[in-house]
């Protein structure tokens, strides 16, 4: 029997029985060498009159008395137990029936956090171990000292309000969420610290049991992720302020790029931590109610009958199998051994795992497993501390997700540049020079003249007008800006009328031929498709000889559109034509061809926005032919 059992006559106040494990409980070899005052005297808090008389009338009115107590055994050690005192009547006399059962140890010893035990007047009543080693006290300068000890004195006067109110209304939760948390040690440093509180009622008093973890190596990764990301903000300013006083100088519309810098600061504040203790076998013997739950397990289902191991991935434990057999150059096996060797070895083990709830959902933790060790210095079991790190997780996936956007968008601005400077220097000194020129045509005879240089400037604005919209166009796609407006229309209505307005731009003796077949009413977005048939055309154009033919060719069904252009142009390589698609592409035999590299990937992205996928056939000096297929049905 664990529970120590103790029978008291009511009238006289004398011990009429006690069983082994109460005598054993308190060192005490015979029953009858035990009475009401030496019971009192192993309290470490020592009663007033008053208050045994208000417990006294508590067990009269209600039947019994519950509360949580240290005691100290006859040989000097201390324990805590849950002690309730019931009233009882046999043979018309009172008993008082006193049961105490004690707190299991391993819970107060766990080595890998810190764990104090406070009243409701804000006395520290117990400290383990380890938050004796985080603060630099001994047990005796803590024990009754107010929790505020261990505060920051700027705090003092919200804590103890805060900690009222707790008491007042008590819930298991992490402590201050939200804020920055810190703790002083005996010597005045201060340290960060996160916080995870429970409540322990009894009819004598309320508890609270706070989880202390420092967290300094954490705050440190978060300033060395800080400056990181300023840096790269601070590069990427300098950047952008390169690009505007490019543009500045070139004397046009300003193009504005907007990014997106919004990084969310990294939060490591966990809801509160996961602790299982377990035997040398590896046994479960103890699972707290955060574990539960996280997990979604009770604790029946588990103490006694389960390993860690069921909380785990089997494929995910076999890599660390045989990860740790490499590094240990032995055999080891998928088992509670995985955890538990650095442990017996005397060294806390710190490692993220994959976690497994008991509905299949899997969430990362960062586990701590340490030795639990007897008076001898002998170990006797191991408890582990799990901390879920999801949102870590989640936050470190975001910035790295946020750094590569900013290197992308580095490279971009860097390639706009280079692109700018030289596909607007030669629109930019025709138009120069063409001024210049007009300005000499003085008589009526040089009219002539006069009209083709001006003729020379409106094609170079509109080449620098098609280039600004490009970019435009490349700036909207790459911030999802475009948006479809869907319409009916005819389509072949209106390649008719973009034949007629292009072809005042065809080299020399250049036709467009255009056959349509199927129906002509087309539901799609009109300016999107707009774009796409003109810039394939002017392409066609642009990379075909003089009076070469272009074909476009539309055919259109219930399901899908057909869209063909094909020219017997300069071709693409089969090289090239894997990178078509891509920003600022020229392929090798048209660098000396005027564009931008932009034209074939905007309308990519205008196919694809629009369900339409793009097939490009071509062979050098022979020609090429683009196809784009909607799906109309989705």
């Amino acid at each position: 029997m664990r529970e120590g059992a103790l029978i008291m006559e009511a009238a006289s106040r004398k011990f009429i029985y006690c069983n082994r494990a109460f005598s054993k409980m308190f060192g005490i070899g015979k029953s009858d060498e035990i009475d009401i005052t030496l019971l009192r005297k192993l309290r470490k808090t020592f009663l007033s009159p008053d208050e045994i008389l208000k417990r006294e009338m508590h067990i009269k009115e209600k039947g019994s008395f519950s509360e949580l107590i240290e005691y100290t055994a006859l040989d000097g050690h201390s324990f805590f137990v849950e002690a309730s005192t019931k009233l009882c009547e046999s043979n018309g006399k009172e008993y008082y029936l006193y049961i105490i059962n004690p707190i299991d140890r391993s819970f107060f010893e766990v080595e890998s956090i810190g764990i104090l035990m406070i009243n409701r007047q804000g006395d520290i009543v117990t400290a383990n171990p380890f938050v004796l080693k985080q603060f630099g006290y001994s047990k005796a300068e803590l024990i009754g000292k107010k929790i505020e000890l261990l505060i920051p004195l700027r705090y003092h006067d919200r804590h103890v309000k805060d900690r009222r109110a707790f008491i007042h209304t008590p819930e298991d939760r992490p402590m201050g969420k939200g804020m920055e948390l810190f703790g002083i040690k005996k010597d005045g440093t201060e340290f960060p610290v996160e916080v995870s509180l429970g409540h322990y009622p009894s009819d004598g008093d309320k508890y609270i049991i706070a989880f202390i973890n420092d967290i300094s190596f954490r705050k440190m990764a978060e300033i060395s992720l800080k400056t990181a990301k300023e840096k790269l903000e601070a590069t990427v300013e300098k950047r952008t302020r390169v690009l505007k006083e490019t543009l500045n100088q070139l004397e046009l519309s300003k193009t504005e790029l907007q990014k997106n810098a919004n990084y969310q600061k990294a939060l490591f504040d966990n809801a509160g931590v996961m602790i299982t203790t377990v035997n040398l076998d590896g046994v479960i013997q103890t699972f707290n109610p955060a574990a539960q739950k996280a997990l979604g397990y009770i604790a029946e289902e588990v103490i006694g009958k389960h390993t860690p191991l069921i909380f785990h991935d089997h494929e995910f434990l076999w890599q660390r199998a045989k990860k740790l057999s490499q590094e240990f150059k032995r055999e080891i096996s998928v088992g509670a051994e995985l955890f538990l060797m650095n442990a017996r070895m005397g060294k806390a083990d710190e490692n993220e795992w994959e976690y497994l709830r008991k509905d299949g959902t899997k969430f990362p933790v960062r586990l701590i497993v340490s030795a639990i060790k007897d008076e001898q210095g002998n170990i006797i079991g191991f408890a582990g501390v799990a901390i879920d790190i999801s949102e870590t997780k989640r936050i470190e996936k975001e910035l790295q997700q946020s750094l590569e956007k900013e290197k992308e968008l580095n490279e971009l601005k860097t390639r706009f540049v280079t692109m700018a400077s030289h596909e607007f220097r030669t629109p930019l000194s025709t138009v120069l020079s063409s001024a210049y020129l007009i300005e000499k045509y003085i008589t009526e005879d040089d009219q002539p003249k006069r009209e083709k240089h001006l003729q020379r400037i409106v094609s170079s604005v509109n080449l620098l007008t098609d280039t600004l919209n490009d970019f435009l166009s490349l700036g909207k796609i790459e911030e999802g800006k475009i948006h479809l407006k869907y319409s009916e229309f005819n389509v072949k209505g209106l390649i008719n009328s973009l034949i007629s307005e292009i072809k005042n731009t065809l080299k020399k003796g250049q036709k467009i031929f255009y056959e349509h077949e199927g129906n002509e009413i087309l539901f799609l977005d009109k300016s999107l498709l707009t774009h796409i048939i003109i810039n394939l055309l002017s392409n066609a154009s642009k990379f075909s000889s003089e009076g070469s033919p272009v074909k476009i060719r539309t055919v259109c069904s219930d399901d899908y559109l057909v869209l063909s252009v094909t020219d017997k142009g300069i071709g693409i390589s089969s090289d090239d034509k894997k990178h078509l698609m891509e920003r600022f592409f020229r392929a090798t035999n048209a660098t000396n061809i005027q564009g931008t590299g932009l034209g074939l990937h905007i309308i990519s992205k205008y196919a694809e926005l629009m369900n339409g996928s793009i097939e490009c056939n071509s062979e050098l000096e022979k020609g090429t032919e683009f196809i784009i297929t909607f799906n109309k049905t989705n």
